[in-house]
């Protein structure tokens, strides 16, 4: 798994590629967001475009980023979600939790209106 982040403006754009598991995955996720957060961020967009696969822990490091977002009264968004990765939202309902958009852009837009 690899991570990398950029401020667009405002909003901090946090990129992941490769798998989404869990061990080493989780916590550079987690450290991530936290940082990001700390930084002082309240828009943050993860996207995961790059995500080739994502396990149940996978599932777990996703909803803990948006819960410490949340807590942190942040708004995050997701970006690049794949067919295959969008299935699993559907069937774990998880599409009702996380706001997704198309692009990284959509989601930029989306938090300046």
């Amino acid at each position: 798994m690899k991570t990398t982040k950029r401020m667009e403006k405002d909003v901090a754009v946090i990129s992941l590629s490769g798998k989404l598991m869990g061990g080493p995955d989780a916590e550079s996720v987690r450290q991530i967001v936290r940082e990001t957060l700390e930084e002082g961020a309240r828009k943050i967009v993860i996207d995961i475009s790059g995500v080739s696969w994502v396990n149940s822990t996978g599932l777990g490091i996703l909803i803990a980023g948006h819960v410490t977002a949340a807590n942190a009264g942040a708004r995050l968004k997701l970006t690049g979600v794949s067919a295959r990765i969008r299935q699993i939202f559907m069937v774990t309902k998880l599409h009702t939790v996380f706001d997704t958009c198309e692009s990284v852009e959509e989601a930029l837009e989306s938090f300046s209106s």
